[in-house]
């Protein structure tokens, strides 16, 4: 039997849920903690005992988008199994992430904010540089067993992550484009591993 969850946290839930509507719809300059409330359903008494500011509210949201963003490290590196079937697994991971509505909501929100502030963005950056993703430790794993040519393994994961993403993120973010169908995922992923592994490879 499930264990209810404790009032208390769904109101913090129910807080996170309305300031990324807020955020979404009029921005982090603009969105109050009155507002947040009011959408929230609280008192903003309330809003204040789970986030003491607004920015720590919004460094919450950035921290459940890298979450997100990090799950796929449970994919360890597999000695004795093909390398294009494993990093396929990683790729699919990692386009399914890319095509959710949620996700793309939090990630305009990251971008929406961090641009008018070099500050936040620094402790985005910061926050970021604090985990490595799953990606990157597999490569160096890889790399390990001489199965992957010697190059820094946050660069390599740059490279395949930029490969997907010029397809499955920044239209999406920044023109509004659908999300990749599945033919259109395989395509973009078999492409990104034909190039990753011709290149890289021993």
């Amino acid at each position: 039997m499930t264990v209810p969850q404790r009032l208390t946290d769904r109101k913090r839930e129910a807080i996170l849920e309305a300031a990324i509507a807020e955020f979404r719809s009029s921005g982090f300059d603009i969105t109050s903690m009155d507002k947040i409330a009011a959408t929230a359903g609280v008192s903003k008494r309330t809003v204040y005992n789970h986030f003491p500011s607004k920015e720590e509210l919004f460094a919450e949201i950035l921290n459940r988008l890298w979450n997100r963003v990090t799950a796929e490290q449970d994919a360890a590196y597999v000695p004795d199994k093909p390398l294009r079937e494993q990093l396929r697994q990683l790729l699919q991971a990692k386009l399914h992430l890319l095509s959710e509505d949620s996700f793309l909501d939090l990630a305009r929100i990251a971008i929406a904010a961090t641009i008018h502030s070099p500050e936040r963005a620094q402790d985005m950056v910061s926050r970021m540089g604090q985990r490595e993703e799953g990606l990157m430790v597999w490569i160096r794993q890889a790399q390990a067993d001489g199965r992957l040519k010697t190059v820094d393994p946050a660069f390599a994961a740059q490279q395949m992550h930029g490969l997907l993403k010029t397809f499955a993120f920044w239209p999406q973010i920044s023109m509004g484009q659908p999300s990749l169908t599945q033919a259109q995922q395989i395509e973009v992923i078999e492409s990104a591993l034909d190039m990753f592994l011709a290149r890289y490879q021993v």
